[in-house]
């Protein structure tokens, strides 16, 4: 078997905001990609809006470098726990891994997670504790939990044995020592060249492809993402189309009309490619991750990573406020499906199912986070839509109601300590370790995710803003008992109408308002929040009566306390079980699920909620 040696294949891994991004941006810099006068925009990888204003990488991206005269192709990973899918299949596009750490917070429970799946895969890793300018870096500490981690997750003597290298991707130096400063990246590419393998190079064999990623353009439809396994390929060659885990059906032929592969930032057209790179294809309508594209010859599938099962479902539905339709674009149930359909096919840690109704569906995913990715992108691109509450899937297993378990790590300064560990007990989580960080704690437990649902708000009242709290998906366990979601009420608007002053402030005694004057709102939407644990409504469009003695300009003299701004991701944890959320271009609603009043004090006494 050859080897292609001028080519290397690697991905990028790491817990999310550990540096992975602002690295892949040095490494470009310095291997020659921009003009020497080029204007750089920083993270340069998170080309998508909702990343840049997030700080997070969402979709694994692709680019290649050059660096002597080997092609580096790199993929930057998203680290958060809940675009796993992501991370899982890109995996096989590569040889081996660069492994990110913080040089201050040491490996966290995603890094465990990635970690985990490279191993599985045989791939070697080069550790890279990253961010060693921080001032309340410690090198020394993380290059042991490091070594223990790779220990616990059972590497083999040679990943144990993986070369260390140390780095700040900000000021793009990379060192081989820790206590000596490096000037540039070189140790890291030199690093990449001697220990990544090159890919196998069979170019003889028949073609073979297994599709990892897929890009989408209006002009030429779906593009497939992969790294060629063996053989080679030419622009407009016939190719087949099959799936390991769809035996049965016949493999699809098509054309392979357009060939690509990555260069720097962009995407350069080829006329042909050989094994060991990695490649986008046009040309195949219905192409889906997972599928394998080979020559029709020798139809030969491979066998696709499993990815892990969705966590949490939320109910997707068509609106049916009474402002529906005033806002969005998109609002038909048809709409909605194709919309939820297109984005199974480039997430396949998403589920879509189809419900009772013809106006809602069922979308499962791997956590909150990715779920109201998909919400803020629906929104921004005109879609008009009602999400409920999000809940937990259950599995049976051996006949026990079993729920997920996930596995939390907070870092709090000491003294929030016991207030953390009073809510996550209240919430049925299990303490696993404690340690202690400088002047910090960092703390492990063992949560139901639907303990999680809600929390992320209070922890950071509890810690002053100043705790880091990560989650990532440990296990199923029996069902561990009741664990009640929200001690606060709903403050219920009464009338369909305008808020004004006169009614807010009369409202606002109940509790905190979510909306100001001059807001438009329906009957039944829920505008504010009350200490109590039972729902009170409140007529906010109540108007000052005038009479002789009184002008209605002494509304100007009511002081309103200003109303509490809500992001969707704090409108979600808020949810309650009987309420709904709309979500238009322009507003986020709180809402019951049923709107009239008198029918909702009816169902509450007939036990239905």
């Amino acid at each position: 078997m050859m080897k292609n040696e001028k080519l290397r294949n690697i991905a990028i891994i790491a817990h999310v905001d550990h540096g992975k991004t602002t690295l892949v941006d040095e490494m470009l810099k310095q291997s020659g990609v921009y003009r020497e006068n080029q204007a750089v925009v920083e993270r340069v990888m998170d080309s998508n809006d909702l990343e840049r204003e997030r700080g997070i990488t969402i979709l694994a991206k692709n680019t290649a470098i050059q660096y002597q005269d080997v092609k580096i192709n790199v993929v930057d990973t998203p680290g958060h726990a809940d675009f796993g899918g992501e991370v899982e299949r890109i995996l096989k596009m590569v040889n081996g891994v660069i492994l990110l750490v913080d040089a201050a917070e040491g490996p966290m429970p995603q890094t465990r997670f990635v970690l985990s799946k490279a191993l599985e895969l045989g791939h070697r890793v080069i550790v890279v504790v990253n961010k060693i300018d921080r001032p309340d870096q410690r090198v020394y500490e993380v290059i042991d939990e490091v070594l223990e981690l790779l220990l616990d997750l059972d590497a083999t003597p040679e990943q144990l044995d993986s070369p260390m290298l140390f780095c700040s991707g900000r000021q793009g130096t990379a060192s081989v020592q820790p206590d000596v400063a490096g000037s540039d990246l070189k140790p890291l590419f030199d690093t990449i060249l001697e220990y990544i393998p090159a890919p196998d190079a069979d170019v003889d064999a028949p073609f073979q492809m297994l599709v990892s990623s897929i890009d989408y353009n209006e002009f030429v439809g779906r593009i497939a993402i992969g790294r060629i396994e063996r053989g080679a390929i030419k622009q407009n060659q016939e190719i087949a189309v099959c799936n390991y885990h769809d035996p049965d059906a016949a493999p699809k032929k098509a054309k392979a009309t357009a060939l690509y592969e990555f260069d720097g930032l962009g995407k350069v057209p080829v006329t042909e490619s050989t094994a060991g790179n990695i490649i986008a294809m046009s040309g195949i309508g219905d192409v889906t991750i997972g599928d394998t594209i080979c020559a029709p010859d020798a139809v030969e599938p491979i066998e696709f990573v499993k990815i892990s099962a969705p966590t949490i479902e939320m109910t997707f539905s068509v609106n049916d406020s009474p402002f529906a339709g005033r806002e969005g674009r998109f609002v038909t149930p048809r709409q909605l499906r194709e919309r939820l359909i297109r984005e199974t096919m480039k997430d396949v840690s998403l589920r879509v199912t189809e419900t009772d109704s013809t106006d809602a569906f069922n979308v499962a995913g791997r956590g909150e986070m990715s779920l109201s990715i998909l919400i803020e992108t629906m929104r921004r691109e005109g879609y008009e839509l009602q999400v409920s509450p999000p809940r937990v899937l259950y599995q049976e297993i051996d006949g026990v109601k079993c729920e997920p378990i996930e596995r939390l790590v907070v870092d709090v300064p000491s003294d929030c300590v016991g207030a953390v560990m009073e809510k996550i007990g209240s919430r049925k989580g299990d303490l696993v370790e404690m340690t202690p960080v400088g002047d910090r704690m960092k703390v492990e437990f063992l949560v139901p995710a639907r303990g999680l649902f809600g929390y992320r708000n209070e922890f950071l009242t509890d810690t002053k803003g100043e705790g880091i709290m990560a989650s990532v998906f440990d296990s199923y366990a029996p069902m561990k008992g009741e664990i009640q979601r929200r001690n606060t009420g709903s403050l219920v608007a009464f009338e369909t109408g305008e808020a004004v002053t006169y009614g807010l402030f009369n409202a606002q005694e109940r509790g905190v308002l979510f909306i100001g004057a001059g807001t438009p709102v329906y009957a039944g939407m829920v505008v504010g929040e009350t200490p109590k644990a039972e729902d009170i409504s409140v007529n906010v469009c109540k108007k000052k009566q005038l009479t002789n003695m009184r002008a209605s300009g002494s509304d100007d003299a009511l002081r309103l306390i200003p109303p509490r701004q809500m992001s969707l991701e704090q409108c979600l944890e808020f949810l309650a079980d009987d309420e709904l959320l709309e979500c238009t271009p322009e507003n986020l609603r709180l809402r019951k699920r049923i709107l009239d009043h008198g029918d909702r004090m009816k169902a509450l006494k007939g036990g239905q909620k």
